[in-house]
């Protein structure tokens, strides 16, 4: 029971960030030249980030990777939190509710492997770090919409 309680209460920040922006599916093509760079540079930074999440400095939290599923149905990445890490391999509670693959539901923990990870974030002192497919993602929003974003303090950099 203390489990399932530590894990609800783990996720209600994502619950609260899915609610208040609506997290919805946004369809990407694959050949997606700003999106494949945020992928790169999210998975060419995945080591120091998993170092972090490991030893998180005063103030940091909310440790998330975005995770991409595949079926019959297609692809979608929904963020993961939280995660551990067992080797090559990680395991976590999905925070997102699928909409097209119908493998995984939201909150069921589910296992994937680090070619699977495609992007990861983490809070620290009320700032978004990381998290570069929703940078670009905003960039591609009405400004209303984006402005969504803005009490979560993304702090989305070249």
């Amino acid at each position: 029971m203390r489990l399932a309680v530590a894990v609800a209460l783990a996720l209600l920040p994502m619950l609260a960030f899915a609610q208040k922006t609506g997290d919805q599916i946004v369809r990407v093509a694959g050949e997606d030249t700003e999106m494949n760079a945020a992928i790169a540079k999210a998975r060419g930074s995945l080591d120091e980030f998993l170092a972090l999440s490991r030893k998180p400095p005063k103030g940091a939290r909310n440790f998330k990777l975005k995770v991409k599923f595949s079926d019959a149905n297609g692809n979608e990445h929904m963020w993961v939190v939280p995660f551990k890490q067992h080797g090559d391999d990680f395991s976590g509670t999905l925070a997102n509710e699928p909409e097209m693959v119908r493998t995984v539901q939201a909150w069921q923990t589910v296992r994937f492997s680090r070619a699977d990870i495609t992007d990861w974030g983490y809070e620290r002192d009320g700032k978004q770090f990381g998290s570069f497919t929703v940078c670009v993602m905003l960039t591609r929003m009405p400004a209303e919409e984006a402005r969504a974003y803005d009490a979560y303090g993304f702090q989305c950099q070249d």
